[in-house]
């Protein structure tokens, strides 16, 4: 069985290591609370100078730290190895009791604050790093890490990057604190989204690596221009390509590099959501007259206009049309010409509303199914708003 042998004692805090403003001394937070009764007494320091030279031996249990096929799926086994770390790390008489429940009352305040701390990596098992906070020894999960150390050594497993960080500092927050059932929880990723997360806005467009592959889309990470990944984004399976996608796989690999923009960013969530097509131009949001070559040279697999009198409804479109009428403002829907494009996006019929702007009030809709496309002449006295929010209600009421 591994031993892992650490140094108990305060570690500095991350305004040393990061350099962020809202990463302050630990020290103004308990000067503000009443914490610092607890915490800052002269006897405690007294007694904490001596104690943070003592040596104590912590030990990881073998079957998740040196076992080879040990998954992320033993994090759960692996935090109740870490919360019996807790009750073990320290000495259980008076003065260290009192040094326990003292720090985690600070293990407390930094979780409701949100303030950052350097916590040492003592050791790691199969779920995850145990980080030492003081007297108390936490637990960080493989999931809660950074990007930025599996995307500099991508060859490597998550166990042999978690060997060697072991004595290194870490940025982390803490995401749990409960005393009672002695568990303490952090995130690298949390105090890397402090630090990083003012730096983007949507719209921006980044250099990104593909991280893990789901059904629903893929993880990539955001490469910023020191060359670090520090951010994670998900391209949702319909933002991944203007083509019809029935697996994400199929176009996305794990490790590619890929091009990626930002659509929307929730802050409260720590959440990014990316796209690749919307760097392409969208086809569905453009007229025919864009995609018909203008001197009738187009093969036999490009868009062709067709008579009105011919042109057949896409199925459901007819109940669409009818539902229309009935909305206020809306004077006259009339299929316009259609055609045929060399892709597929979508099986099941779709509706767009054109960016082209109105000419004598009429708007221009795209109703796509398959290859096949029809341009909808849509007289209204309605603005866009008002357009898509009709198009909305006859949507909800068409079965």
């Amino acid at each position: 069985m591994p031993v892992f042998t650490a140094t108990l004692g305060s570690v500095s805090f991350l305004s040393q290591l990061f350099n962020h403003p809202d990463a302050s001394s630990f020290s103004s937070l308990l000067n503000q609370s009443k914490l610092s009764k607890l915490c800052c007494k002269q006897p405690f320091i007294k007694r904490a100078s001596s104690y943070s030279s003592s040596i104590y031996t912590l030990k990881v249990s073998a079957s998740s730290a040196s076992s080879p096929n040990a998954t992320t799926d033993d994090s759960k086994t692996a935090e109740v190895s870490a919360t019996a770390l807790l009750d073990n790390s320290v000495p259980a008489d008076d003065d260290k009791q009192e040094r326990r429940s003292a720090d985690w009352k600070a293990a407390r305040a930094y979780w409701h604050s949100g303030f950052i701390y350097g916590g040492r990596v003592e050791g790691f098992n199969g779920g995850g790093l145990l980080i030492r906070f003081y007297s108390l020894v936490g637990f960080l999960p493989y999931p809660q890490l950074s990007p930025s150390h599996s995307c500099k050594e991508p060859s490597k497993t998550i166990h042999e990057i978690a060997k060697s960080l072991v004595g290194t500092i870490l940025p982390v927050k803490v995401i749990q604190a409960e005393e009672e059932s002695r568990k303490l929880i952090f995130s690298e990723k949390e105090a890397v989204w402090s630090k990083f997360s003012a730096k983007i806005k949507v719209g921006d467009i980044f250099e990104g690596r593909v991280g893990s592959v789901e059904d629903y889309g893929a993880f990539v990470h955001l490469r910023f221009p020191d060359g670090e990944y520090y951010l994670t984004g998900l391209v949702h399976i319909s933002e991944v390509s203007w083509d019809l996608v029935q697996d994400v796989r199929d176009i996305l690999t794990e490790g590619d590099d890929v091009k990626v923009k930002i659509i929307k960013i929730d802050r409260g969530k720590s959440r990014i959501t990316l796209s690749i097509k919307q760097l392409e131009e969208d086809p569905l949001l453009e007229t025919l007259d864009k995609v018909i070559p203008q001197d009738d040279s187009a093969g036999s697999d490009s868009l062709s206009t067709s008579e009105t009198s011919t042109i057949e409804p896409l199925p459901g479109l007819d109940a669409i049309f009818k539902e229309l009428l009935q909305e206020d403002g809306i004077d006259d829907v009339r299929i316009s010409r259609q055609g045929f494009e060399k892709r597929v996006v979508s099986q099941d019929l779709q509706l767009w509303l054109s960016n082209a702007p109105p000419s004598d009030n009429m708007f221009t809709l795209l109703a796509r199914a398959g290859r096949q496309v029809q341009e909808i002449q849509l007289k209204t006295s309605l603005d866009q708003d008002g357009i898509k929010k009709a198009l909305q209600r006859v949507l909800e009421r068409v079965p």
